[in-house]
């Protein structure tokens, strides 16, 4: 199964110019792969973008993405990746749900699909990710 990051599910709804292409054929590859899948945390970015629930789901589609829970493992291995990106001297502002998102592929065995990879192989190593060239 492969987890959907919010980057580019809104670069296909926004008809992102610069990464729209690849995103729609990369997220297409993967759902004749495997499943596809979000979890809260992508959906909660998504959803900016919308008014209302209903209207979020619309855009999405009703059987698009398995919508998966967040395992409480995965809120212990974001923190400590949180952790560690601070003692490298990361910025205090950075946003923690990429951890979270990273956390969730790796402890459930799951590929990645983003076009913003830097953070996710420097810090979950063990993750398929399926990206833009580094």
């Amino acid at each position: 199964m492969t987890l959907v990051d919010s980057n580019v599910i809104i670069d296909v709804l926004t008809g992102d110019p610069a990464w729209c292409a690849w995103s729609e054929a990369a997220l297409a590859d993967a759902a004749d792969r495997d499943d596809v899948a979000i979890n809260p945390i992508i959906y909660a970015e998504i959803a900016s973008g919308f008014g209302t629930m209903s209207d979020l789901d619309h855009h999405l589609g009703a059987d698009a993405f398995r919508r998966l829970p967040l395992p409480y493992e995965a809120g212990f291995v974001a923190g400590r990746a949180f952790v560690e990106y601070r003692r490298r001297g990361g910025a205090r502002t950075s946003p923690l749900p990429d951890f979270y998102i990273g956390a969730h592929a790796a402890v459930s065995g799951l590929s990645l699909l983003t076009r913003d990879a830097r953070r996710y192989a420097g810090y979950f190593p063990r993750v398929r990710l399926i990206c833009p060239e580094l």
